[in-house]
Protein backbone atom coordinates (compact mmCIF):
# COMPACT_ATOMS: atom_id res chain seq x y z
CA UNK A 1 0.00 0.00 0.00
CA UNK A 2 1.15 3.29 -1.06
CA UNK A 3 2.08 6.55 1.26
CA UNK A 4 -1.12 8.20 -0.04
CA UNK A 5 -3.02 5.64 0.86
CA UNK A 6 -2.31 5.41 4.74
CA UNK A 7 -2.10 9.78 4.70
CA UNK A 8 -5.66 9.61 3.36
CA UNK A 9 -6.58 7.74 6.28
CA UNK A 10 -4.89 10.02 8.58
CA UNK A 11 -6.74 13.24 6.94
CA UNK A 12 -9.86 11.41 7.41
CA UNK A 13 -9.33 10.83 11.11
CA UNK A 14 -7.97 14.14 11.44
CA UNK A 15 -11.54 15.62 9.82
CA UNK A 16 -13.54 14.18 13.05
CA UNK A 17 -11.94 16.51 14.76
CA UNK A 18 -14.09 19.82 12.72
CA UNK A 19 -15.15 22.43 15.21
CA UNK A 20 -13.49 20.83 18.33
CA UNK A 21 -9.73 21.43 18.39
CA UNK A 22 -9.70 25.22 17.66
CA UNK A 23 -7.10 26.82 18.20
CA UNK A 24 -5.02 24.07 17.42
CA UNK A 25 -5.32 22.19 13.83
CA UNK A 26 -6.94 18.98 13.26
CA UNK A 27 -4.80 16.24 13.17
CA UNK A 28 -4.69 12.12 12.36
CA UNK A 29 -2.23 9.71 13.17
CA UNK A 30 -1.75 6.09 11.45
CA UNK A 31 0.77 4.13 12.80
CA UNK A 32 1.80 1.29 9.89
CA UNK A 33 4.03 -1.81 10.54
CA UNK A 34 4.46 -3.98 7.58
CA UNK A 35 2.26 -2.89 5.49
CA UNK A 36 -1.06 -2.93 7.93
CA UNK A 37 -2.27 -0.32 10.31
CA UNK A 38 -1.41 -1.31 13.78
CA UNK A 39 -2.96 2.20 15.90
CA UNK A 40 -4.81 5.20 13.99
CA UNK A 41 -6.36 8.40 16.68
CA UNK A 42 -7.22 11.58 16.04
CA UNK A 43 -6.79 14.90 17.48
CA UNK A 44 -9.83 15.61 19.80
CA UNK A 45 -9.63 19.05 21.78
CA UNK A 46 -7.30 21.72 22.43
CA UNK A 47 -5.78 20.97 25.79
CA UNK A 48 -6.09 16.86 25.39
CA UNK A 49 -3.62 14.31 23.72
CA UNK A 50 -2.48 15.31 20.57
CA UNK A 51 -3.34 12.45 17.61
CA UNK A 52 0.25 10.95 17.69
CA UNK A 53 -0.04 10.48 21.33
CA UNK A 54 -3.59 8.17 21.10
CA UNK A 55 -1.90 6.30 18.36
CA UNK A 56 1.04 5.68 19.94
CA UNK A 57 -0.40 4.59 23.28
CA UNK A 58 -2.89 2.15 21.35
CA UNK A 59 0.35 0.90 19.69
CA UNK A 60 1.99 0.22 22.70
CA UNK A 61 5.37 -1.96 22.11
CA UNK A 62 4.36 -2.33 18.76
CA UNK A 63 5.27 0.59 17.71
CA UNK A 64 8.85 -0.15 17.72
CA UNK A 65 10.34 -0.13 14.20
CA UNK A 66 6.91 0.78 12.43
CA UNK A 67 6.05 4.46 10.61
CA UNK A 68 3.79 7.00 11.12
CA UNK A 69 1.48 8.58 9.08
CA UNK A 70 0.05 12.02 10.16
CA UNK A 71 -1.38 15.10 8.49
CA UNK A 72 0.84 17.79 10.17
CA UNK A 73 4.53 17.77 11.01
CA UNK A 74 4.61 16.78 14.76
CA UNK A 75 5.39 19.71 17.32
CA UNK A 76 8.32 20.58 19.45
CA UNK A 77 7.87 23.24 21.43
CA UNK A 78 6.72 23.56 24.97
CA UNK A 79 4.85 26.67 25.12
CA UNK A 80 1.55 25.04 25.57
CA UNK A 81 -0.48 22.73 27.02
CA UNK A 82 0.69 19.32 26.29
CA UNK A 83 4.19 17.80 26.22
CA UNK A 84 6.06 17.82 22.56
CA UNK A 85 5.06 14.67 20.02
CA UNK A 86 8.36 14.47 19.01
CA UNK A 87 9.64 13.55 21.97
CA UNK A 88 7.31 10.94 22.73
CA UNK A 89 7.85 9.45 18.67
CA UNK A 90 11.40 9.34 19.89
CA UNK A 91 10.92 7.21 22.81
CA UNK A 92 8.20 5.00 21.10
CA UNK A 93 11.17 3.25 18.63
CA UNK A 94 9.37 4.65 15.80
CA UNK A 95 11.40 4.34 12.58
CA UNK A 96 10.43 6.70 9.95
CA UNK A 97 7.65 9.77 10.42
CA UNK A 98 5.75 10.66 7.35
CA UNK A 99 3.74 14.16 7.11
CA UNK A 100 2.04 15.53 4.63
CA UNK A 101 2.96 19.37 5.28
CA UNK A 102 5.46 21.50 7.48
CA UNK A 103 4.10 22.92 10.62
CA UNK A 104 3.09 26.44 9.67
CA UNK A 105 3.98 27.64 13.41
CA UNK A 106 7.10 29.58 13.34
CA UNK A 107 7.49 27.66 16.81
CA UNK A 108 7.91 24.63 14.77
CA UNK A 109 7.70 24.93 11.05
CA UNK A 110 10.46 22.13 10.02
CA UNK A 111 11.95 22.05 13.61
CA UNK A 112 10.12 19.12 14.56
CA UNK A 113 11.44 17.19 11.52
CA UNK A 114 14.82 18.00 12.28
CA UNK A 115 14.63 16.93 15.89
CA UNK A 116 13.39 13.97 14.74
CA UNK A 117 16.31 13.61 11.74
CA UNK A 118 18.56 14.11 14.57
CA UNK A 119 17.79 11.32 16.71
CA UNK A 120 17.99 8.65 13.48
CA UNK A 121 14.66 8.68 12.39
CA UNK A 122 13.51 8.54 8.32
CA UNK A 123 11.08 11.54 7.55
CA UNK A 124 9.33 12.78 4.57
CA UNK A 125 7.43 15.20 3.76
CA UNK A 126 4.48 16.59 1.01
CA UNK A 127 2.20 13.69 0.73
CA UNK A 128 -1.18 14.45 -0.33
CA UNK A 129 0.19 18.40 0.92
CA UNK A 130 -2.93 20.51 -0.94
CA UNK A 131 -5.16 18.56 0.95
CA UNK A 132 -3.45 19.18 4.03
CA UNK A 133 -3.32 22.69 3.46
CA UNK A 134 -6.66 22.97 2.45
CA UNK A 135 -8.09 21.16 5.56
CA UNK A 136 -6.73 23.47 8.29
CA UNK A 137 -6.37 26.65 6.21
CA UNK A 138 -8.25 27.97 9.29
CA UNK A 139 -5.20 27.15 11.51
CA UNK A 140 -2.75 28.19 8.98
CA UNK A 141 -4.09 31.84 8.71
CA UNK A 142 -4.34 31.64 12.60
CA UNK A 143 -1.22 30.90 13.29
CA UNK A 144 0.77 33.03 10.56
CA UNK A 145 -1.59 35.85 10.67
CA UNK A 146 -3.17 36.11 14.27
CA UNK A 147 -6.15 36.60 12.75
CA UNK A 148 -9.91 34.04 12.21
CA UNK A 149 -10.01 32.81 8.44
CA UNK A 150 -13.14 34.61 7.17
CA UNK A 151 -16.02 32.87 5.43
CA UNK A 152 -18.39 35.40 3.81
CA UNK A 153 -21.87 33.07 3.30
CA UNK A 154 -24.08 34.22 0.91
CA UNK A 155 -28.18 32.72 -0.14
CA UNK A 156 -29.31 34.34 -3.41
CA UNK A 157 -31.93 34.32 -6.03
CA UNK A 158 -29.75 33.76 -9.59
CA UNK A 159 -29.94 37.36 -9.67
CA UNK A 160 -28.07 38.00 -7.11
CA UNK A 161 -30.90 39.20 -4.56
CA UNK A 162 -31.23 38.27 -0.96
CA UNK A 163 -34.34 39.88 -0.25
CA UNK A 164 -37.55 41.65 -1.73
CA UNK A 165 -37.90 45.05 -1.62
CA UNK A 166 -39.73 44.79 1.83
CA UNK A 167 -37.13 42.92 2.96
CA UNK A 168 -38.87 39.42 2.92
CA UNK A 169 -36.14 36.91 2.22
CA UNK A 170 -37.44 33.62 3.97
CA UNK A 171 -36.55 31.20 2.60
CA UNK A 172 -34.88 31.79 -0.45
CA UNK A 173 -32.90 29.04 -0.92
CA UNK A 174 -34.15 25.10 0.47
CA UNK A 175 -33.89 23.32 3.43
CA UNK A 176 -30.66 20.72 1.76
CA UNK A 177 -28.74 24.27 1.66
CA UNK A 178 -29.92 25.59 5.31
CA UNK A 179 -28.62 22.48 6.71
CA UNK A 180 -25.46 22.47 5.22
CA UNK A 181 -25.25 25.90 7.04
CA UNK A 182 -25.85 24.77 10.19
CA UNK A 183 -23.07 22.44 9.32
CA UNK A 184 -21.01 24.86 9.32
CA UNK A 185 -21.93 26.73 11.72
CA UNK A 186 -20.99 23.42 13.64
CA UNK A 187 -17.57 23.57 12.23
CA UNK A 188 -16.25 27.67 12.78
CA UNK A 189 -15.54 29.05 16.02
CA UNK A 190 -18.04 31.99 15.30
CA UNK A 191 -20.65 33.45 12.88
CA UNK A 192 -21.09 36.97 12.34
CA UNK A 193 -23.81 39.81 11.54
CA UNK A 194 -24.54 43.44 11.25
CA UNK A 195 -26.93 45.24 13.58
CA UNK A 196 -29.48 45.48 10.71
CA UNK A 197 -30.14 41.44 10.12
CA UNK A 198 -30.35 41.33 13.74
CA UNK A 199 -33.00 44.14 13.93
CA UNK A 200 -34.73 42.79 10.67
CA UNK A 201 -34.71 38.91 11.23
CA UNK A 202 -34.06 38.57 14.82
CA UNK A 203 -31.83 35.14 14.15
CA UNK A 204 -30.78 33.03 17.05
CA UNK A 205 -27.72 32.89 15.14
CA UNK A 206 -27.32 28.90 16.83
CA UNK A 207 -26.42 25.15 15.26
CA UNK A 208 -29.37 22.72 15.00
CA UNK A 209 -27.87 19.58 14.23
CA UNK A 210 -27.67 16.80 16.64
CA UNK A 211 -24.86 17.10 18.48
CA UNK A 212 -23.79 20.19 17.24
CA UNK A 213 -21.93 23.24 18.74
CA UNK A 214 -23.01 26.65 19.04
CA UNK A 215 -20.27 29.16 17.90
CA UNK A 216 -19.31 32.33 19.05
CA UNK A 217 -22.03 35.01 18.17
CA UNK A 218 -20.43 38.28 16.89
CA UNK A 219 -22.58 41.41 15.82
CA UNK A 220 -21.47 43.85 14.46
CA UNK A 221 -23.62 47.13 16.09
CA UNK A 222 -21.29 50.39 15.99
CA UNK A 223 -24.13 52.17 17.94
CA UNK A 224 -25.28 49.36 20.63
CA UNK A 225 -28.99 49.62 18.60
CA UNK A 226 -29.42 45.72 19.53
CA UNK A 227 -33.03 45.14 21.46
CA UNK A 228 -32.55 43.49 24.43
CA UNK A 229 -34.87 40.92 23.98
CA UNK A 230 -32.81 39.66 20.94
CA UNK A 231 -32.98 35.71 20.26
CA UNK A 232 -29.18 36.85 20.08
CA UNK A 233 -28.52 36.98 23.63
CA UNK A 234 -30.94 34.58 24.78
CA UNK A 235 -29.11 31.74 24.72
CA UNK A 236 -27.13 32.42 28.40
CA UNK A 237 -23.62 30.93 27.48
CA UNK A 238 -21.40 33.46 27.15
CA UNK A 239 -20.81 33.37 23.59
CA UNK A 240 -22.22 36.59 22.35
CA UNK A 241 -19.87 39.25 21.15
CA UNK A 242 -21.44 42.98 20.65
CA UNK A 243 -18.54 44.39 18.34
CA UNK A 244 -18.65 48.36 18.93
CA UNK A 245 -17.08 51.28 18.41
CA UNK A 246 -15.71 53.01 21.62
CA UNK A 247 -17.94 55.97 20.95
CA UNK A 248 -21.03 54.09 21.40
CA UNK A 249 -23.93 54.51 23.89
CA UNK A 250 -22.34 53.23 27.26
CA UNK A 251 -25.49 53.67 29.36
CA UNK A 252 -26.82 50.38 27.22
CA UNK A 253 -23.50 48.31 28.06
CA UNK A 254 -24.73 47.34 31.23
CA UNK A 255 -27.91 45.84 30.18
CA UNK A 256 -26.16 43.87 27.72
CA UNK A 257 -24.02 42.44 30.08
CA UNK A 258 -26.83 41.30 32.44
CA UNK A 259 -28.01 39.51 29.52
CA UNK A 260 -24.89 37.51 29.34
CA UNK A 261 -22.89 39.24 26.25
CA UNK A 262 -19.63 40.74 26.02
CA UNK A 263 -18.83 44.26 24.43
CA UNK A 264 -16.01 44.60 21.99
CA UNK A 265 -15.05 48.24 21.56
CA UNK A 266 -12.86 48.22 18.29
CA UNK A 267 -11.51 51.01 16.45
CA UNK A 268 -13.90 52.24 13.85
CA UNK A 269 -13.69 54.00 10.32
CA UNK A 270 -15.65 56.26 9.24
CA UNK A 271 -18.51 56.24 12.09
CA UNK A 272 -18.47 52.17 12.15
CA UNK A 273 -17.12 49.17 13.35
CA UNK A 274 -13.60 48.63 11.74
CA UNK A 275 -13.99 44.85 10.39
CA UNK A 276 -10.34 44.27 9.60
CA UNK A 277 -9.14 45.57 13.73
CA UNK A 278 -12.09 43.63 14.76
CA UNK A 279 -10.52 40.27 13.34
CA UNK A 280 -7.08 41.32 15.02
CA UNK A 281 -9.12 41.63 18.46
CA UNK A 282 -11.02 38.26 17.71
CA UNK A 283 -7.58 36.34 16.77
CA UNK A 284 -6.31 37.61 20.48
CA UNK A 285 -9.81 36.17 21.61
CA UNK A 286 -8.23 32.81 20.09
CA UNK A 287 -11.13 32.42 17.58
CA UNK A 288 -9.42 31.32 14.28
CA UNK A 289 -12.44 31.07 11.78
CA UNK A 290 -15.78 32.84 11.48
CA UNK A 291 -18.39 32.76 8.67
CA UNK A 292 -20.68 36.22 7.95
CA UNK A 293 -23.91 35.64 7.41
CA UNK A 294 -24.83 39.28 7.31
CA UNK A 295 -26.55 41.51 5.16
CA UNK A 296 -25.83 43.77 1.74
CA UNK A 297 -23.69 45.93 3.87
CA UNK A 298 -21.82 44.07 5.84
CA UNK A 299 -20.88 41.51 3.10
CA UNK A 300 -20.05 44.95 1.17
CA UNK A 301 -17.72 46.03 3.74
CA UNK A 302 -16.31 42.78 4.81
CA UNK A 303 -15.08 42.90 0.82
CA UNK A 304 -14.00 46.13 0.30
CA UNK A 305 -12.32 45.60 3.90
CA UNK A 306 -9.95 42.80 2.41
CA UNK A 307 -11.10 40.36 5.21
CA UNK A 308 -12.73 37.50 3.31
CA UNK A 309 -10.94 34.80 2.62
CA UNK A 310 -13.50 32.14 0.95
CA UNK A 311 -16.72 32.88 -0.35
CA UNK A 312 -19.73 30.36 -0.13
CA UNK A 313 -22.70 31.29 -2.54
CA UNK A 314 -25.80 29.37 -2.62
CA UNK A 315 -28.01 30.40 -5.35
CA UNK A 316 -31.53 29.17 -5.65
CA UNK A 317 -32.89 28.89 -9.04
CA UNK A 318 -35.61 31.73 -8.62
CA UNK A 319 -35.48 35.27 -9.76
CA UNK A 320 -36.61 38.31 -8.36
CA UNK A 321 -35.45 41.41 -10.48
CA UNK A 322 -36.30 44.60 -9.84
CA UNK A 323 -34.14 47.80 -8.81
CA UNK A 324 -35.58 48.07 -5.79
CA UNK A 325 -35.12 44.17 -4.15
CA UNK A 326 -31.91 43.77 -2.53
CA UNK A 327 -28.47 42.74 -3.81
CA UNK A 328 -26.06 40.43 -2.27
CA UNK A 329 -23.44 43.26 -2.37
CA UNK A 330 -24.26 46.49 -1.60
CA UNK A 331 -21.81 49.50 -1.61
CA UNK A 332 -20.80 51.12 -5.00
CA UNK A 333 -19.57 48.65 -7.86
CA UNK A 334 -16.34 49.29 -9.44
CA UNK A 335 -16.46 51.39 -12.89
CA UNK A 336 -14.71 48.81 -14.96
CA UNK A 337 -14.95 45.37 -15.29
CA UNK A 338 -11.32 44.52 -14.33
CA UNK A 339 -12.23 46.30 -10.89
CA UNK A 340 -14.04 43.04 -10.23
CA UNK A 341 -13.22 40.45 -7.89
CA UNK A 342 -11.97 36.98 -9.51
CA UNK A 343 -12.54 33.78 -7.11
CA UNK A 344 -9.58 31.15 -7.17
CA UNK A 345 -9.79 27.88 -7.15
CA UNK A 346 -13.93 28.16 -7.76
CA UNK A 347 -16.07 25.08 -6.68
CA UNK A 348 -19.58 23.94 -7.70
CA UNK A 349 -22.05 21.43 -5.32
CA UNK A 350 -25.60 20.92 -5.92
CA UNK A 351 -27.82 20.82 -2.31
CA UNK A 352 -31.42 19.49 -3.73
CA UNK A 353 -32.44 22.51 -6.66
CA UNK A 354 -29.84 24.75 -5.08
CA UNK A 355 -26.30 25.29 -6.36
CA UNK A 356 -23.53 26.24 -3.88
CA UNK A 357 -20.46 28.22 -5.79
CA UNK A 358 -17.09 28.51 -3.50
CA UNK A 359 -13.69 29.90 -4.12
CA UNK A 360 -11.12 31.93 -2.55
CA UNK A 361 -9.96 35.37 -2.56
CA UNK A 362 -6.86 36.02 -2.66
CA UNK A 363 -6.45 38.70 -0.51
Amino acid sequence: MSNKTFMKKALALAAKGKGRTSPNPMVGAVIVKNGKVIAADYHRKAGTPHAEIRALKKAGNKARGADLYINLEPCCHTEKRTPPCTKAIIESGIKKVVTAMIDPNPEVSGKGLEELHTAGIKTETGIMEAEAKRLNEAFIKYITKKEPFVILKIAQTLDGKIATSRGESKWITGEEARKYVHKLRNEVDAVLVGIGTVKKDNPSLDCRIRGGKNPYRIIVDSRLQIPVASKALKHNDGRTIIATTKTAHKNKIGLLKARGASILAVKEKAGKVDLKNLMKELGRLEITSVMIEGGSSINASALSGRIVDKVLFFMAPKILGGVDSIPSIGGKSPALLKGALKLKDPQIMNFGEDILVEGYTGF
